[in-house]
């Protein structure tokens, strides 16, 4: 198995030469190529690089509405993703249940939902494909049955917004957001994972100075027993 980070930059204004487009995930296997989700960025430019297929993890605009004017390939989404893209012009849309393995293309997804907006439930990925597994998850709180989520995985994948500073909003009994990659990393070194790359990166990242932001993760990750790197556009990654 085979990753592409085809894009790695979160919801926000600042964009540069290492995180430029919204984020997303391109898994290749025996000659599949797996989108993990098209961000507005993507509109218009997503189809030269001929996916197989398209999944989803949820509806929010840097994820999903890069297929506004539609897909040329099916596209793989839960059901409270697909309530939202109803008017979408997506002719071959396909369900994925929740804690359920769905072959795409030869690859393995199971969805585990995962906290991170009320409006647009969001779900991460167990990925699969020969002896290689991930876990994907670019926008999360915490995982719903992380334990299963995480057993056996080679790397997880998760949300950069912030490194150490709480992103965790209330709203009623529901929290929105997004946990920082120490709490990520904490995880990771619960579930025996030992590594992991940081994507969808907010600004403390993509605006920070690189070598000392990667350092302060690394630091971070030692204490845990994990190694980290961040993730950059057009980063490969092979399992």
């Amino acid at each position: 198995m085979k990753l592409t980070f085809l894009g790695t930059r979160g919801e926000i204004d600042t964009r540069t030469r290492r995180h430029r487009m919204h984020t997303s995930l391109l898994v290749s296997h025996g000659g599949a190529r797996a989108m993990i989700d098209c961000g507005l960025d993507w509109l218009g430019k997503f189809e030269r690089l001929h996916p197989s297929a398209i999944v989803l993890t949820h509806a929010h605009p840097d994820h999903a509405w890069g297929l506004k004017r539609g897909a040329p390939c099916p596209v793989y989404a839960p059901q409270k993703t697909w309530q939202e893209l109803q008017l979408y012009p997506i002719k071959d849309r396909h369900l994925i249940e929740e804690r359920t393995r769905t072959k795409i293309c030869g690859i393995t997804f199971e969805a585990f939902p995962v906290e991170h907006s009320i409006l647009s439930p969001a779900v991460g990925y167990r990925v699969s494909a020969g002896r290689a597994c991930i876990f994907y998850a670019p926008d999360l709180i915490f995982i719903h049955d992380r334990g299963a989520a995480l057993k056996g995985v080679q790397i997880y994948i998760g949300d950069g917004a912030t490194i150490t500073r709480t992103f965790i909003r209330r709203r009623g009994k529901a929290l929105i957001g997004h946990s920082p990659v120490r709490t990520q990393l904490i995880w990771c070194q619960k579930e025996g994972v030992l590594h992991a790359i940081i994507t969808h990166c907010g600004s403390e990242i993509v605006t920070g100075d690189e070598r000392e932001i990667s350092a302060k993760l690394r630091a971070i990750a030692a204490e845990r027993g994990v190694k980290v790197r961040i993730a950059y556009d057009g980063m490969k990654v092979a399992l």
